[in-house]
């Protein structure tokens, strides 16, 4: 017979199935009519704040037997860039302690990081900070550089306390104002989750910039996910910039972080990552599915 824990665990799937925009029994839900989507102001009022109290409260009772121990041993850093949620960055960290992750800190990658023509000083700060550093002076292009130095100042395969170069390499990103520390990282940490915000206006290049730097971010560690809003995933979204990318295949990518489940499911999508799986999860837009394997 099949068990109540079994019940509740398939009942807490589906409901996340259905936030991340897959809709049980008729196949994936029309972008324009998806009133959970969150993509501006607008559709967040439009959308019945009854069904989304609902939404929240019932993914906050379930998510617990869905995330348990998942991240357990694991010690997060949260990225932000400018235009990031707060409360749905506070919504993603939470759902990461809750699956047992230790998130070691919070850091905000600069306007004056993702504009491109701030390339230059950006590069010149990463090769002053990390000269001689094995990996970064040989890292590719110039934001390749810029974000294994920063990799390199953030993650590392163990969880241990800064070393001289990591301290240096931040320091040299915090004096140049290309990061903030928002809540400075006790630690160097094991996985990277870089929470974006909704798609950029037209001729923006801040997305393709997040995307060069995720890329070379996760090479160190266990990688780096990239989270965010159902809207990121579409044109002019940093998600969907990973997703074009040469590194889509090694960059885990969420595309749900505008709903109460859909945050549950990135702390899943961390897990993934952190096990050498990463993939695209999230809207009817992501490639793996909604959900992770369990």
């Amino acid at each position: 017979m099949i068990n109540f824990r079994f019940h509740l665990v398939s009942l807490a799937a589906t409901l996340i199935a259905l936030a991340a925009g897959v809709a049980l029994g008729s196949g994936p839900l029309d972008d324009t009519g998806d009133s959970l989507r969150g993509d501006d102001t607008t559709n967040q009022q439009a959308a019945d704040p009854g069904v989304a109290a609902f939404e929240s409260g019932y993914a906050g009772r379930t998510s617990g037997a869905l995330l348990k121990d998942k991240l357990k041993g694991q010690t997060i850093v949260v990225l932000t860039v400018p235009g990031t949620s707060a409360a749905e960055t506070k919504g993603v960290t939470a759902n990461l302690e809750a699956a047992g992750a230790d998130v070691t800190g919070e850091v905000g990658l600069t306007s004056k990081l993702l504009d491109a023509s701030g390339r230059q000083f950006a590069e010149g700060v990463a090769q002053q900070s990390a000269d001689d550093v094995p990996g970064v002076s040989a890292a590719g292009d110039s934001y390749g550089r810029i974000g294994s130095a920063l990799g390199r100042a953030l993650l590392a395969d163990k969880a241990i306390a800064p070393d001289q170069t990591a301290g240096t390499i931040r320091s040299a990103f915090s004096e140049g104002k290309l990061i903030s520390l928002t809540k400075a990282p006790a630690k160097v940490a094991t996985l990277a989750v870089l929470v974006t915000g909704p798609e950029r206006a037209s001729g923006s290049d801040q997305s393709g910039v997040i995307a060069a730097l995720a890329g070379a971010l996760n090479g160190n560690g266990k990688g780096v996910v990239v989270a965010g809003p159902s809207s990121s995933s579409t044109d002019g979204g940093a998600v969907k910039a990973v997703r074009d990318s040469d590194f889509a295949t090694e960059v885990s990518t969420v595309d749900v972080t505008d709903t109460a489940a859909g945050r549950v499911v990135t702390a899943l999508v961390a897990a993934a990552q952190a096990d050498g799986q990463p993939g695209a999860w999230g809207t009817s837009r992501s490639g793996s599915g909604a959900v992770p394997a369990s």
